[in-house]
């Protein structure tokens, strides 16, 4: 299988596994013809790629002061499977070198700037050290997700033994190109009812459906709905960087979506789907039909029982605007966190150099218990109480008191009393799927959609994706499971986009996830669900491990901290197909994970 999932070659030398210099990442801010993760899919080659290879003539608007070109390196000063980052003068790029032969392309993921020379190469793609985005080294085109732009590639040549690199200067400014997309050929008076494509939810399942659609050819409507007032954003930056704005976080403008004809209408909340009539009504009356279906409504909290419910300042954290206001009420002040959830913990982290005081209350005895193990948790545990979180574990809200309205104390069922002047509730959440239950869509016990391999429901025309499906997960024998993470969104969106199309793809990707606090990241990959056992490589005290979960004798899952790119290796190892077993990584000894990409 090409793309990202090709399978790696054993390393025969060791190479012991060293720690990356302390990362820059600041996460509240802002092919060569291989196959993708979508194997099946016919690749975006229909309207041209629009990557900047110098390989063809240049048009004439092109005037050569827009370029630059660069000596630099010596032929000899690249290995096979070796990555440089180098300098042009005008900006950077990152060289490579595979098989023999040279390509360079931007440096930086264009997701959150991670450098790419970091990051993992094999097979004819690079792989993010951060988040496990993949770009292919010919094209630039993104292959994996998360993100939602491609990489400008450049022109390499070598002359008298010296790498040339000849590079447009716009280009190595951005660092990014969107793929050129189809434009709507229909004649469309937006009161009209009716759209071939409509998508109910703005996140990234739902942006990714409707910039494929495009990308393939699409040229009929597509119109996208959301509860929201914002375009698209970046919602996983909110519980980082609770002062940040929703432009700020946007992901796509509205000027974007109009130029390529994907129409936006904001504040829709859908309440019935009728299938036979192929209808979705929202909640101000608006009645629209539909040829094709996309559900990705998300998830929304967990419903809480305890009393003074009426009790103003008391937030679910769903938008810029409640971040916003949990920033500025807890400022000197004291904040409770209810749930040790990655969103409640990302909040108390957050909060820390800004309230007096940061209480966090949680069922369990240590966070992440569920996801991360217990020895993970504690280590966790430790950093926010140096930062002077304290939590009050195995314990849940009895009442909220306020005075005229305004909360003044959360009390627990343990009868503790904690002052607060704002409270966020991050005890988890549940599919947003209440609405469809007249309307037959197949739905589990828990209110996830079920979906097949298609992204299809039990209802014809009808495609989810995102945080509210449960779908076939290969590596678990196409077992039916939930995976909530940003990353699998996208995924979801793209093969529900092409499957609208006509055009066979599965899912072919490993589930990646993190979360950032106090200037320090936890990445994830793999899906470790009913793992038996952890493996600890590294120094937990010292936040700088590598923890590997199986079940029964194979890894399933990685974790780490101060270790990239490890968590992108494992995804590489994981993706190719090939099985990571329990005894590998017992040792100590994991310099076979440690891939210098093709020979």
């Amino acid at each position: 299988m090409g793309g990202c999932f090709s399978k790696p070659k054993p390393v025969e030398v060791k190479v012991e596994l060293s720690l990356l210099e302390k990362e820059k990442e600041v996460d509240g801010l802002s092919p060569n013809g291989k196959a993708s993760p979508f194997a099946d899919s016919r690749p975006n080659g229909a309207l041209g790629h629009g990557s900047d290879d110098d390989s063809t003539p240049l048009p004439l608007y092109h005037k050569p002061r827009d370029y630059v070109e660069a000596s630099v390196c010596h032929v000899k000063d690249l290995e096979n499977g070796q990555m440089r980052e180098v300098d042009l003068g005008s900006g950077r790029a990152l060289l490579i070198k595979e098989h023999g032969e040279f390509s360079a392309m931007a440096h930086k993921c264009p997701h959150y700037g991670a450098p790419l020379v970091k990051g993992v190469l094999s097979k004819g793609h690079v792989r993010c050290p951060w988040h496990g985005a993949c770009f292919n080294i010919a094209t630039g085109d993104l292959e994996d997700f998360p993100g939602l732009d491609s990489l400008p590639t450049f022109q390499v040549r070598v002359e008298k033994d010296k790498v040339i690199i000849r590079a447009n200067k716009q280009a190595l400014q951005s660092q990014k190109r969107s793929k050129p997309m189809a434009r709507c050929s229909a004649v469309i008076n937006s009161s009209m009812g009716f759209s071939h494509v409509l998508i109910i939810g703005s996140g990234p399942a739902g942006l990714v459906c409707a910039e494929t659609l495009r990308q393939e050819g699409f040229t009929d409507r597509i119109v996208m709905c959301t509860m929201d007032r914002h375009p698209p954003y970046d919602r996983p930056k909110l519980s980082k960087s609770l002062d940040s704005t929703a432009e700020q976080l946007r992901l796509r403008s509205m000027e974007f979506l109009q130029d390529h004809d994907i129409e936006l209408l904001t504040e829709k909340e859908a309440v019935a789907i009728d299938v036979k009539t192929r209808s979705v009504t929202f909640e101000d009356g608006l009645r629209m039909e539909y040829r094709k279906l996309f559900i990705a409504t998300g998830s929304k909290p967990k419903p809480m029982i305890y009393k003074g419910k009426d009790v103003r300042n008391v937030f679910h954290l769903r938008t810029p605007e409640d971040a916003n206001s949990i920033a500025r009420l807890a400022n000197n002040k004291n904040a409770v966190i209810v749930g040790t959830s990655f969103v409640g913990m990302e909040v108390a982290a957050a909060l820390t150099d800004k309230a007096h005081s940061v209480s966090v209350i949680g069922i369990e005895t240590v966070p992440f218990k569920k996801a991360l193990g217990e020895k993970v948790g504690k280590a966790i545990m430790k950093l926010f109480e140096v930062n002077r979180v304290k939590f009050y574990m195995l314990n849940e809200v009895a009442e909220m008191i306020g005075h005229h309205g305004q909360l003044k104390e959360v009390v627990l069922k343990s009868g503790k009393v904690l002052r607060a002047d704002a409270c966020v509730i991050g005890a988890g959440s549940i599919p947003a799927t209440g609405f469809l239950k007249p309307s037959g869509i197949h739905m589990d016990s828990k209110g996830f959609i079920t979906v097949n391999k298609m992204m299809q429901t039990s209802a014809e025309g009808v495609f989810a994706g995102g945080d509210v499906v449960v779908f076939p997960f290969p590596p678990r024998n196409n077992k039916k499971v939930n995976i909530p993470h940003w990353q699998m969104a996208h995924v979801h969106g793209r093969v529900a986009a092409l499957s609208m199309m006509g055009r066979a793809a599965e899912i072919q990707t490993v589930p990646y996830f993190w979360s950032a606090m106090f200037g320090k990241t936890i990445r994830y990959a793999g899906y470790g669900e009913g793992f038996d056992d952890v493996i600890i490589q590294g120094d937990l005290d010292e936040l700088r491990f590598v923890a590997f979960y199986t079940r029964s004798e194979e890894v399933v899952a990685v974790a780490s901290m101060n270790y990239d790119p490890i968590v992108s290796r494992v995804a590489e190892v994981l993706g190719s197909g090939k099985t990571i077993k329990k005894r590998d990584v017992e040792t100590g000894d994991i310099s076979w994970l440690i891939d210098k990409g093709s020979q």
